[in-house]
Formats: C-alpha cells, sequence, structure tokens
C-alpha cells in the first residue's frame, strides 16, 4: 500500500468573491471572427471525378501509343486517298 500524499506547503484558501474567473466563454465584443469559407461538398466531389476520368482517359491514350510503337506501328506506314464525288 502506498501511504498518504502529504503536502509540504500549506492550501490557501481564497476569499470567496476575490476575482472572477479568467476564461472567457463567448468572444470579446467589438472583434469580429474570422469567417471560414467551407468548400461544397458535392463540387469538391465532382472536380475530383472529373480530374480522375481525365488522368485515365489520358494514362490509357499514352499507354496505347506506347505499345503501338514499341510493336513498330506507326501512322506513317499508312497513306490515304481522298476522291471528290462530282
Amino acid at each position: 500500500m502506498s501511504r498518504q500524499w502529504e503536502p509540504k506547503k500549506q492550501t490557501v484558501e481564497l476569499q470567496p468573491g476575490a476575482r472572477p474567473s479568467r476564461i472567457r466563454r463567448e468572444p470579446p465584443p467589438g472583434k469580429l471572427a474570422k469567417s471560414t469559407v467551407v468548400p461544397d461538398r458535392d463540387e469538391r466531389d465532382r472536380a475530383v471525378v472529373v480530374i480522375g476520368v481525365i488522368t485515365f482517359a489520358l494514362a490509357l491514350c499514352v499507354l496505347t501509343v506506347a505499345f503501338a510503337s514499341y510493336i513498330g506501328w506507326s501512322p506513317s506506314q499508312y497513306s490515304m486517298r481522298v476522291s471528290v464525288a462530282q
């Protein structure tokens, strides 16, 4: 068992009503609180989805071109003729 704690200094009895608590529960009068702008969650989610889809499509295009050039395909191998119907 531990022994009872006995403080070395005597406790001070404060007089009732000597001073009020200094903890502020409301903002000081006259100062406006900074307003924080919170972006709309749906709008932010839509932007993230659009960026994700564009990034995925771009990655697919790059992979397709890289694979095609790896196997030796090039659009310059093909010629195109255009005939005008009269």
